[in-house]
């Protein structure tokens, strides 16, 4: 296994019964009786290439999952996720303006939980244009009720050349702190690979997970050869993989590295991975996120476990 700052297992255990108790026990009807769940010592965090500033390994992706509108009960659960997140030492939410209400509704709680100060906020531009760039992030700015946006990402490398000298003139100015490009899809990747070579960037997005392994081929080497940092989306397949996944029973080895669910061996597979550094798996359970930033404590898996992972989830 490989050596990581390790988080004992007591400190597991007490987490997933305080978090549970303390959060998930609450009415999701109310945000205001809600009660924080009590914090632990923090996930593990790794650097920002370009700046040295830590950041947690485990963040919250917003697509679908934060799409709720104005609904109460909706709101109230998804209060939840942000709540075990922020306990557990994670802070990454990623959303962008083409996830319907995603962005409005993260920056309507971050401002109820009075957690801005605690998030590191990400979203994307994803229009053709200077000027409806310009426009776009304005009115991502105004949802996410956010005075300056840590990281800025062009989505799915639209118009990027474009978008990419706005993002530069606003880190310039200290609108938006980070900039980077993102891809949902490895069939992007030789362009994906391009831009990385011949532009200055703080961050890639992109897709990897147990059964799509390509950017461990090229693009997670370039990146650490680039000094860029690296924010992992659909680390359980889109989904498909934990439903494949989930009427098997949990290999022996899966405790060598504290994992006790199929989500956490399949993050901590991708975090095994020195140059991502964050990983942003979407969920709007709290549960579910009590279970997800488990990967970010203990040891992650030794080049012999990630074969037998990637054995298994071939099997």
């Amino acid at each position: 296994m490989t050596p990581t700052p390790t988080t004992p297992s007591s400190t597991r255990r007490a987490f997933l019964r305080l978090a549970a108790g303390s959060v998930l026990a609450s009415p999701l009807g109310s945000l205001a009786t809600a009660q924080p769940a009590p914090a632990t010592p923090g996930m593990h965090t790794r650097l920002i290439p370009s700046t040295g500033e830590p950041l947690p390994v485990i963040g919250c992706g917003t697509w679908r999952t934060f799409d709720v509108g104005d609904d109460p009960a909706g709101q109230a659960r998804l209060a939840d996720v942000l709540r075990v997140l922020f306990a557990a030492g994670g802070s990454v939410i990623d959303s962008s303006p083409m996830y319907g209400s995603s962005e409005a509704v993260a920056g309507t709680l971050l401002t109820r939980l009075d957690a801005h100060q605690k998030a590191f906020v990400a979203t994307k531009v994803w229009t053709q244009g200077r000027e409806a760039g310009i426009a776009q992030m304005e009115e991502s700015m105004r949802r996410l009720q956010q005075p300056r946006i840590d990281l800025m990402q062009i989505h799915n490398l639209l118009d990027w050349r474009t978008q990419l000298a706005t993002l530069r003139e606003w880190k310039a100015r200290g609108r938006i702190r980070y900039l980077g490009i993102t891809h949902y899809t490895s069939g992007a990747f030789d362009e994906v690979e391009a831009i990385m070579r011949s532009e200055k960037l703080d961050f890639v997005q992109i897709d990897y997970s147990a059964d799509d392994r390509e950017a461990e081929e090229r693009i997670l080497p370039l990146a650490a050869e680039r000094g860029i940092g690296v924010v992992i989306n659909q680390p359980f397949g889109g989904g498909s993989l934990l439903q494949r996944l989930h009427d098997r029973p949990l290999p022996g080895w899966a405790g060598e590295i504290g994992c006790t669910s199929w989500a956490q061996v399949l993050l901590k597979f991708v975090l095994a991975q020195p140059a991502v550094t964050c990983v942003i798996p979407g969920t709007g359970r709290p549960d579910y996120m009590i279970d997800n930033v488990h990967a970010g404590l203990g040891e992650y898996p030794d080049a012999a476990l990630r074969q037998q992972i990637a054995a298994a989830i071939s099997a």
